[in-house]
């Protein structure tokens, strides 16, 4: 069964998706990091996760992320399975982050996004239901 493993992110700054990778995963660590160059361009770089998944966030990005109101293609948001929706909002409340918005309200789970200090969106859903024609009803 295909598992993601991780993502890779070019990114202006590394600190603030970090820092709310950081709060909402307290269990997460940084994994590796390093400085080389990529395609001719110096970059820092960071893994940022567990023994299984993580983020890589790489600081040589140039311009401004994807508006989220508009329809230009890239990247919309990020996906976590989390066990608490609660849990993840309290984390975060006490590390200064406020939710953007919250998921359409549905039977079978809860989510809700933020939005980190660079413009990148997270998104955090917690199940109410193991099974999979519950989790996954399109209402």
């Amino acid at each position: 069964m295909p598992k993601l493993e991780h993502i890779n992110l070019v990114v202006a700054e590394i600190d603030p998706t970090l820092t709310l990778l950081g709060a909402a995963f307290p269990e997460w660590r940084l994994r590796g990091e390093g400085r080389d160059e990529w395609y001719g361009m110096p970059r820092r770089w960071v893994h940022f996760g567990d023994d299984d998944t993580y983020v890589t966030l790489n600081d040589f990005g140039k311009g401004a992320q994807r508006d989220l109101k508009g329809a230009a293609p890239g990247l919309a948001h990020i996906g976590f399975e989390v066990a608490s929706v609660d849990l993840i909002i309290a984390r975060l409340k006490t590390a200064g982050f406020e939710p953007s918005h919250s998921g359409t309200p549905h039977p079978h789970r809860r989510n809700v996004y933020y939005i980190d200090g660079a413009g990148l969106e997270f998104e955090f859903t917690e199940y109410l239901s193991d099974a999979p024609e519950e989790r996954n009803l399109y209402v």
